[in-house]
């Protein structure tokens, strides 16, 4: 099945504008080298639609956009504690039937369980609701801290800035992980970001450095991530002590130097897996883990499957 092209995010009364923001910087068309998609807010009353904050957001489409987009999206509400109209249940159950990819942002997850698409799987929602989705629902194996849970045709993302981690997982799934981090990079967002909803992170890290003296030591490190790369290197050529390095590399980023190294490493590995036919082996060296094994255990902790395993769901280098 091709990866998805028409989007539609469904956007009821009282829709979280944070989330109908996210789903449409990541889908409004691109282009430019990168996928060009058919994205469309859409509603049950065309219109002006009321959002949480108060602000009228201009919704043009109907839920007729819901029975032709690849991909279906749940976008988060003030009122999720009341089901959506029977019409919205049913158009999201019928998208699903037909074969769409169905997914859901924050408590937009109350819609797809109400709507039976959450019955018998696991799924994700804002932490601070979980709880109470279980309550509701105990058909739906709810995982309070996780970013985004893929159970295949249903995919579920937490609450808040994490709709990112959820379009970015959408991204790299379908179409690989070179396109999710163009367009993480595009946005100036990570492109995976580990850990779950238990650290609370309300806002995504900046992935690339605003801090114009570090800039320059940031590319080079991007394109020697074959060397070791020592935090001590890396403040040399950045003119300043292994402690103040961190420290301004810290401020300007708001990650470690060996987080950001190893994160842009795991990314790397991921786009040689997918579009070369090179052994593992040797894609270790050139990412800078230096065997195998270390690869592995980056990529098992960070991916959940080793690099093998990656490369035969996700490789193009055959296709």
């Amino acid at each position: 099945m091709p990866p998805f092209v028409s989007v539609a995010a469904y956007a009821p009364p009282g829709v979280g504008m944070l989330g109908a923001g996210i789903v449409s910087e990541v889908f409004d068309e691109r282009g430019q080298g990168l996928p060009r998609f058919d994205f469309a807010l859409c509603t049950d009353r065309p219109g002006a639609v009321r959002s949480d904050v108060g602000l009228p957001l201009m919704v043009e489409h109907g839920l007729d956009r819901l029975a032709s987009a690849d991909l279906v999206i749940a976008l988060p509400w003030a009122d999720f504690r009341t089901p959506p109209p029977p019409a919205v249940l049913e158009a999201l159950a019928a998208a699903r039937g037909r074969g769409a990819l169905v997914a859901a942002h924050c408590v937009g997850a109350f819609a797809l369980a109400a709507a039976g698409l959450l019955d018998g799987r696991r799924a994700t929602t804002h932490w601070r609701f979980a709880g109470l989705l279980a309550e509701r629902h105990p058909e739906v194996r709810v995982e309070p801290d996780s970013l985004y849970v893929d159970e295949g045709a249903v995919v579920t993302g937490a609450g808040a800035a994490a709709g990112f981690d959820l379009c970015l997982h959408l991204l790299r799934r379908e179409y690989g992980a070179a396109t999710a981090n163009a367009i993480a990079r595009d946005l100036v967002l990570p492109s995976h970001r580990d850990g779950g909803q238990a650290q609370y992170l309300a806002t995504p890290v900046p992935e690339d450095c605003r801090d114009e003296k570090l800039a320059e030591v940031l590319a080079w490190a991007r394109e020697h991530l074959h060397d070791p790369l020592p935090v001590a290197e890396l403040a040399r050529r950045a003119l300043m002590s292994r402690r103040s390095f961190a420290r301004r590399f810290a401020a300007s980023t708001g990650t470690t130097p060996h987080a950001w190294l190893l994160g842009l490493r795991i990314s790397r590995a991921e786009e040689l897996l997918e579009t070369t036919g090179l052994p593992v082996e040797e894609i270790a060296r050139l990412v800078g883990f230096g065997s195998a094994a270390v690869l592995r255990e980056q990529f098992v902790r960070r991916r959940g499957v080793p690099p093998r395993s990656y490369r035969r769901a996700f490789s193009r280098a055959e296709r």
